[in-house]
């Protein structure tokens, strides 16, 4: 298996989820997709089970492009047996840094995805996923934050257990903000859920002639 998948956890994954954080990731993501809009062409990376494609699905259930993208195949999987409409999906099962997309989108949507990765990581990954979006697009983005004592231990929790169980390099979160902030993206909307410790944004970047 390679390093940093959730090859092992898939089948559970969702189970998991529920058991420790109730419906609050399904809100996290639902909370970004009311953000696309019609027509658009989507790049999501770290998608898991596909739960998402399905929440997409329920507001924009045709005309959408999106591709798919995760380092587990057992993930890609489960996407792949998931509700989408009439959506064209294209999976690509690999790391992202190793995808070229056959074109420039104009949404990109990370759910729970940094929390995966070292800084320095982390700024790779940012750099190759800001290049699939095209100027002006616009990035949804979803994780974990660190705002007070029960979450410090949550996350060291969650870290452990991810470390042995799927092999991620992790140990802390990584400063996504200041990544967002020397890219030139504003906040646009934002929402808390779980008492803070799960944040959903929507970021924009503009550029001008």
């Amino acid at each position: 298996m390679p390093m940093g998948t959730y090859d092992t956890v898939a089948p559970y994954y969702d189970f998991l989820s529920r058991m420790v954080y109730g419906d609050a990731i399904t809100k996290a993501s639902a909370f970004l997709v009311s953000f696309i809009p019609p027509g658009s062409t989507v790049a999501i990376i770290g998608g898991g089970t596909g739960t998402i494609l399905q929440q997409i699905a329920c507001i924009n259930p045709a005309g959408l492009k999106i591709f798919y993208i995760d380092v587990s195949a057992k993930m890609i999987s489960r996407a792949k047996g998931k509700w989408v409409g009439e959506n064209e999906i294209v999976f690509i099962n690999s790391a992202v840094q190793n995808v070229t997309l056959s074109e420039t989108v104009d949404i990109v949507i990370t759910p729970f995805l940094f929390d995966n990765f070292t800084d320095s990581t982390a700024q790779e990954i940012f750099g190759k996923i800001d290049g699939f979006l095209k100027p002006n697009g616009t990035w949804l983005f979803a994780d974990f934050r660190d705002n007070g004592r029960w979450q410090k231990g949550l996350l060291k929790v969650m870290y452990l257990f991810f470390q042995s169980v799927c092999g991620i390099e992790a140990k802390r979160l990584p400063d996504t903000d200041s990544l967002f902030c020397a890219a030139g993206y504003s906040t646009q909307q934002q929402r808390y859920f779980f008492s803070r410790f799960i944040y959903s944004a929507v970021y924009h970047r503009s550029f001008t002639v």
